[in-house]
């Protein structure tokens, strides 16, 4: 393990609270990514409301301000979330929201989900909608072959299906 990731013990949190920075794209959000950007908003508020409340020193004051930092970052993008919300839809092409079936060079069917940014867990099969994985599922149906452009090189991929959750 490469020791710029390991902490040694008596170091200390950041000097300065982290400034997260907006990607640029639209925020495109599903309902789910909606109430959770919700639901993190108030989670941020009452944090910082409970830092506020206490008597602090120093580091208290850096995770104080580091709670407001995120609070204006999340509560600029639940403002500008734009909600596409797909549950229902029964197109036949995979689009934001969808959950598309693939089956790769192996032969290993894996599940995707098209998601904004905010929602994306790669491990757990949300893709952010901007992704080059992601690029290459839009637009594509059953049957289609898609290309997914990578750093370690092209696959192929087959569509088996595209879904949308019910409504």
């Amino acid at each position: 393990m490469s020791r710029a990731f390991v902490k040694n013990e008596g170091e200390s949190a950041p000097a300065e609270p982290v400034e997260r920075r907006p990607s640029g794209r639209p925020n495109y959000v599903t309902a789910a990514g909606l109430k959770a950007l919700e639901e993190k908003v108030a989670g941020l508020a009452r944090r910082r409301d409970a830092l506020l409340a206490e008597k602090g020193d120093a580091e208290r004051g850096l995770e104080l301000r580091q709670a407001e930092l995120d609070l204006l970052y999340y509560e600029g993008k639940l403002k500008q979330a734009i909600l596409l919300d797909n549950r229902g839809a029964s197109y036949a092409d995979a689009r934001f929201g969808a959950s598309v079936r693939v089956r790769g060079a192996g032969g290993d069917l894996k599940d995707y989900v098209i998601v904004g940014e905010d929602e994306a867990d790669a491990p757990a099969g949300l893709i952010n909608w901007a992704s080059p994985l992601a690029g290459a599922l839009l637009g594509a149906r059953a049957g289609d072959r898609v290309v997914w452009k990578r750093r370690l090189g092209d696959m192929t991929l087959e569509i088996i299906s595209v879904t949308y959750p019910e409504g």
